[in-house]
């Protein structure tokens, strides 16, 4: 049996009873190490160790089987990474002495190895660490589980996996396993993309890879499966008969606040829409799938991917907010986009002429993250309602999660007139004693689990690059220019009239106010 596979797919994510998880990843005699590459740096801290640390408090991570590494350049000892990462694991209010305990708990499961990200030296040493462990939990040599969370930039992924690979792995191959995690952006293009993953593909095999688009890991994407395939009055909709278009929108009310230099490496595109939003998309627009098997429902996702037609030019607006220059991190001359409204269309017997309208920005007039499916208008309207607005079944995936309907109802009172309202599942008033789990939790245990349903295939992201990637090289060459817009605005205009000129129909006077408790 191959390393990663002893007992992929014996379990459904959908299913989330501790003790068959526990039994079943911890079999008798195996040890799980879990080694946070980059621990020093801001995604570990706030993200990383975050998610491993509430796994670990709902008793997901036995303190008996589990220990974490951290591994990284920066010279510190163990006392100084767990001091670092305190403060992020602390509730916000202060936390009761309980809290407290627990945090102690989980910080002294932690061990900090120093070393440069291509030395053999490091790796050894972290080696030799890691089977200590193994060794003081009575691990079957064999058994062992190594879980490889690479927090770091993509530019250093081949050398580090090259390094896993000759230094880290289990020595033998009798049911424990080596996985690799690793972090967008995988590549800036079509060319970079393929050209990293046929660099890790030569070290692992695709079984071992989980390249994590984190949004992948978010409640209400999760739920996109069960409400379209779990619900029948759903399936006769959802098709280019009923349905006018879509929007997948993400807003963000604030800059690149202090990471203009990075941002301005990638822009809004490659930052959110060709991996965040292009993802969402898949789970909107795709068939049915014949399982939950992990592979069933990722096909299902590249043939989506497969039938995108080529993005015109005239189907997209592009933005840069005023101001977002003067970071002096910034080129004066820069032409990435902080805005982008890309109209995609797919060409298949659901979807044709019903146009995908994908939107990302920053510094815009609201923070936001949603779904909008636009329905046509009613036919044959005899209580001329239609400036009122269309039907629209809306996910709000952050913040404040929440899944409503707009429809038309006759106004309280005497005379016959018309408004629009909603069906309303706020996830804060409906599950108000049910934490909703961060994605990285979730998506850290599914890889314990060996699920990749929620992981980014490697035919998957070509597919999504192969997308954007005539787009992006425009934009770089500076054939296509943002527009500018106020901070604090929709964006650009223009972005509003491209909505409107490929079908959608804004609602006025509605505004969707989330229920009180």
């Amino acid at each position: 049996m191959g390393s990663g596979q002893w007992h992929i797919e014996k379990r459904s994510s959908f299913k989330n009873d501790s003790e068959s998880i526990e039994a079943e990843n911890f079999p008798e005699n195996g040890s799980l190490s879990i080694i946070v590459l980059g621990a020093s740096g801001d995604l570990a801290k706030k993200k990383t160790f975050p998610a491993l640390f509430n796994l670990f408090k709902q008793g997901l991570l036995p303190s008996n089987e589990v220990h974490i590494f951290g591994y990284a350049r920066t010279k510190i000892t163990d006392d100084e990474l767990r001091d670092r990462l305190r403060g992020y694991l602390i509730p916000k209010k202060g936390g009761s002495s309980k809290d407290l305990e627990t945090v102690s708990q989980f910080l002294q499961l932690i061990k900090y190895v120093c070393g440069a990200y291509d030395a053999e030296e490091g790796f050894r040493l972290l080696d030799k660490e890691i089977s200590k462990h193994e060794v003081s939990k009575h691990s079957e040599n064999g058994l062992s589980r190594r879980l490889f969370y690479l927090a770091l930039p993509p530019s250093v992924y081949p050398s580090v996996c090259k390094m896993i690979r000759h230094y880290c792995m289990n020595k033998t191959d009798l049911g424990g396993w080596t996985r690799v995690v690793v972090e967008k952006p995988f590549g800036r293009d079509l060319a970079s993309a393929e050209e990293l993953s046929s660099q890790i593909g030569e070290l692992f095999e695709e079984s071992q890879l989980y390249r994590i688009d984190h949004y992948l890991g978010k409640e209400l994407v999760q739920n996109l499966l069960v409400l379209r395939f779990a619900n029948r009055f759903f399936l006769p909709l959802w098709n280019r008969d009923n349905i006018d278009n879509v929007q997948i929108v993400f807003r963000e009310d604030f800059g690149t606040d202090g990471r203009g230099g990075y941002f301005d490496q990638y822009g809004i595109i490659r930052d959110i829409i060709q991996n965040h939003l292009l993802q969402v998309l898949c789970l909107v627009a795709m068939e049915k799938p014949i399982s939950l098997n992990p592979e069933n429902i990722r096909d299902e996702k590249v043939k989506v991917l497969q039938s995108i037609d080529p993005i015109k030019d005239e189907e997209v607006v592009l933005g840069q907010y005023d101001g977002y220059k003067d970071d002096p991190t910034v080129p004066d001359d820069s032409n990435t986009p902080t805005f982008a409204t890309v109209v995609l269309r797919i060409h298949n017997e659901r979807w044709e002429g019903v146009p995908f309208i994908v939107k990302a920005g920053k510094a815009l007039n609201s923070r936001k993250a949603e779904i909008r499916v636009q329905f046509k208008d009613v036919p044959g309207d005899i209580f001329k309602c239609k400036k009122q607005g269309r039907n629209e079944f809306v996910i709000r995936l952050q913040p404040s999660e929440a899944m409503y309907m707009k429809l038309t109802v006759k106004q309280p009172g005497l005379e016959m007139r018309t408004v629009q309202s909603e069906l309303d599942l706020s996830y804060g008033q409906r599950y108000q004693d049910t934490k909703i789990p961060e994605a990285y939790e979730r998506l850290i245990l599914d890889t314990i689990r060996g699920d990749q349903q929620h992981f980014v295939r490697r035919d998957e992201l070509k597919a999504a690059w192969k997308i954007f990637t005539p787009l992006l090289h425009k934009i770089d060459d500076g054939k296509l220019k943002p527009l500018p817009y106020k901070p604090g605005s929709r964006g650009p205009e223009a972005a509003d009239e491209l909505q409107a000129k490929v079908g959608y129909v804004q609602t006025h006077g509605y505004i969707w106010i989330p229920p009180t408790l």
